[in-house]
């Protein structure tokens, strides 16, 4: 469903994005993990057509990103990593927009967006203007604009950002309901305890490169660490931790320049 070969995204003489390739098939969650400005994000937009890629081939549920985004965009959901909303709209107004941009019948937008108002706890806020919302709030109204129309393909940037521990497990639960339905997830993060959980496959990518790409279980052997977040530092981390930690002290503590 997902298939990228050889990506690449410059910025001048920064590869945001650095000669990537990967599969996802059908019904898997992929987690795609990395530090801070490693390139998640820059992925994720040029997979749903938001960034033209420097270089590279993109093929989503079928449809190439090169010569048929349209028909490529209709099939993918998108949670951006930051709130992209038309504010001065009602969160039921907001949602009959997405449905309309995907063609949708007014009945079923009118249905879904019934019921996912009730599904996210937002039924009191349907009618609403979305600048009132909390940051919460916003986030739900992302997700249910992503899933409004049946993606085949889910790509979610930060998805769990400002949500309640409710619906944070409502959320994994639903996404591993669908992919079991045969909906592809590419789950973008850096909060790892998620991942954990959710993903059984992850994706680390590291200054524009994917440095790990296998099952959690094989990323444990490889590295002989048990917990996730100790795979990632020893993956991704150039100098050691407690070296690090011991600096960062030093300089806290530290009531004069040294000389």
């Amino acid at each position: 469903m997902i298939r990228v070969s050889h990506l690449t995204k410059e910025y001048g003489q920064k590869k945001a994005v650095d000669d990537i390739s990967f599969e996802a098939a059908k019904g898997e969650i992929v987690g795609y993990l990395g530090p801070n400005g490693a390139g998640k994000s820059t992925t994720l937009k040029m997979l749903v057509g938001l960034l033209q890629p420097t270089s590279g081939d993109i093929l989503v549920a079928g449809y190439s990103a090169e010569t048929e985004l349209l028909e490529l965009k209709q099939r993918v959901g998108y949670v951006p990593e930051e709130a992209q909303l038309y504010e001065h709209l009602t969160l039921v107004e907001h949602l009959q927009l997405m449905g309309r941009l995907y063609h949708l019948e007014e009945e079923l937008i009118a249905h879904k967006i019934i019921e996912l108002a009730k599904l996210f706890d937002m039924e009191a806020q349907a009618n609403q203007r979305i600048s009132s919302f909390s940051q919460g709030m916003r986030q739900k109204c992302l997700i249910m604009a992503a899933l409004l129309h049946n993606p085949d393909v889910l790509f979610l940037d930060e998805p769990f950002t400002n949500l309640d521990v409710t619906t944070v497990t409502f959320l994994k639960s639903l996404l591993q309901r669908l992919a079991e339905l045969g909906k592809t997830i590419l789950y973008c993060t850096h909060i790892l305890e998620v991942a954990e959980t959710l993903c059984p496959r992850i994706m680390i990518i590291n200054a524009g490169k994917i440095i790990a790409d296998a099952p959690v279980a094989e990323l444990r052997e490889q590295t002989n660490q048990t917990a996730l977040n100790e795979i990632f530092v020893q993956l991704t981390e150039t100098t050691g931790l407690d070296e690090k930690t011991d600096e960062a002290i030093r300089i806290v503590m530290e009531d004069t320049p040294n000389a």
